[in-house]
């Protein structure tokens, strides 16, 4: 089951229970129902973190956390997930969603410097902001509506094939 793929590389949940920054959530983080591997769980939690790792905010991950807790996703992969844009990724990840906004407003893009610097973006700020979330929500909503959809169809295949090669090993037997 696509169980096993999630479970290899999930943490383990008494471990996360007993970390000091994580107190300030309480009873809520030892629900058992945010650490199954289930198809609906796993689903939302793509979904979730999808959605956060494509808006450009500090603390992503809280707000992934925040938003899997009450829609009962899994919430090691919701949280994982927003990791996606990291450091490294941010600036192509996000360069492209500034390009679909300027597209969708119907705004001409602004082109990059040779050379990248904070000056440059303090003062192109007022120009890029609304392109920029526009295009980071747009992109927001479609990768999480993949995910979620991706997820429940390839989980529905596994478990597909999985009752085919039982009832095929039964019938040779």
């Amino acid at each position: 089951m696509p169980r096993r793929i999630f479970k290899r590389y999930m943490p383990d949940p008494e471990r996360i229970r007993g970390n000091k920054s994580l107190r300030f959530l309480g009873h809520l983080i030892h629900d058992a129902n945010l650490w199954h591997l289930n198809r609906h769980s796993v689903a939302r939690a793509m979904a979730i973190g999808l959605f956060w790792a494509m808006i450009p905010m500090p603390m992503q991950m809280l707000a992934a956390a925040s938003l899997a807790i009450p829609l009962r996703a899994n919430l090691p992969i919701s949280i994982g997930l927003v990791w996606l844009t990291n450091p490294i990724t941010m600036p192509p990840v996000f360069y492209c969603t500034y390009k679909l906004g300027a597209w969708l407003m119907q705004l001409p893009p602004i082109t990059l410097p040779e050379h990248l610097s904070m000056e440059w973006i303090t003062a192109e700020l007022g120009a890029l902001w609304q392109p920029l979330l526009l295009g980071s929500f747009v992109c927001a909503v479609v990768f999480a509506i993949l995910g979620y959809s991706l997820t429940m169809l390839y989980w529905r295949w596994w478990v597909r094939r999985s009752w085919q090669k039982r009832q095929l090993l039964r019938r040779q037997q």
